[in-house]
């Protein structure tokens, strides 16, 4: 894939936010978002509070950006920093899904013993497939901006991804460049790989995989485009006992600046909502529009056929039923 670098001008005077923006490639992304002119707010956990005010203090336009402290994880912290966000800036038009954590001990390990012999459960896991999967989807549920009888916070938070789709459309046809608004979902190539071995991490970016790919539909209908990043590996703290290695291997590898770039590109540039790409040193190849393309080689002509006949009743009659009664059973 090859970018003209001028689209990252398309970037100013818009509002971004940010989820892990203290550190990493959030950090990053707000540096190269903010250089180009745009508002950002950086939202992360109350503990790198300090680690937040050094990335404001060193952005080129500290005024243009805010820091604000959030759970991913707590629905009311999550519609309270979207609220936040639109009383200072107005608007929100781009959201980075980034904030992700990786587990610190095998998942699958049969060495986690309690004192009986039992296998321990593993909640480190749990909360990996929370941050990174229920984390991102949070991170694009929220309303995106409140109108005057939902601002007392009253129950909107069921409709909230349609509010939300509603809200940053409506910042977007308030903007001068019709730009879409985007959401970007920071991904991994461990959403299409799982030879890294860390179970609950590749599980969780394969899940952030299947957001991208079902959100489509409303995206579409909203005029919203959704698209996702899937960086190899990048040196960052969550990979800082690999890093080492990896260079001595000479294998290639990224900066948090090179895949900043790709997520600020993606925001603006003209590529279809669905798309994701990846993202390793010197290479950048769209990864979705070539599975599709691929798929009669991987299926067989036959067999492609079919799932693309399936697919398209499936979307002419508006999707699955959903089943009755409790969620995930049929009444």
């Amino acid at each position: 894939m090859d970018f003209d670098q001028r689209i990252l001008d398309r970037v100013a005077s818009r509002t971004v936010l940010i989820t892990g923006g203290a550190g990493g490639i959030g950090a990053a992304a707000a540096k190269v978002f903010n250089e180009h002119g745009a508002n950002v707010v950086l939202a992360d956990i109350p503990a790198v509070k300090d680690q937040a005010q050094n990335v404001l203090a060193s952005l080129p336009h500290p005024r243009k950006a805010a820091y604000i402290p959030v759970d991913i994880l707590n629905w009311k912290q999550m519609n309270d920093l979207f609220q936040r966000t639109v009383e200072a800036f107005g608007d929100i038009h781009i959201v980075v899904a980034n904030a992700a954590i990786m587990e610190s001990t095998e998942t699958l390990s049969m060495e986690n013993m309690d004192n009986e012999g039992n296998l321990r459960e593993s909640e480190e896991a749990f909360r990996v497939i929370d941050v990174n999967l229920k984390g991102t989807l949070n991170s694009i549920s929220p309303p995106l901006s409140f109108p005057p009888d939902l601002a007392s916070g009253a129950n909107y938070c069921l409709p909230a991804l349609r509010l939300g789709m509603h809200y940053v459309m409506s910042s977007s046809s308030k903007n001068d460049t019709k730009q879409l608004p985007a959401i970007i979902l920071v991904a991994s190539t461990s959403g299409y790989f799982g030879d890294t071995g860390v179970a609950a991490y590749v599980a969780s970016k394969h899940g952030v995989i299947g957001l991208l790919r079902a959100s489509q539909t409303a995206a579409q209908k909203y005029g919203i485009a959704v698209k996702a990043i899937a960086p190899f590996f990048t040196p960052t703290q969550i990979t800082t006992g690999l890093t080492e290695k990896w260079k001595a291997a000479g294998l290639e590898t990224n900066t948090p600046e090179m895949v900043a770039r790709a997520i600020v590109r993606s925001s603006v540039d003209d590529t279809k909502s669905g798309a994701c790409t990846l993202i390793s040193g010197r290479f950048q190849q769209e990864l979705e529009f070539t599975r599709n393309n691929g798929m009669p080689q991987w299926l067989g002509e036959d067999l492609s056929q079919f799932m693309k006949r399936a697919f398209t009743f499936l979307k002419d009659i508006g999707g699955f039923a959903l089943p009755k009664g409790l969620p995930g059973r049929n009444a």
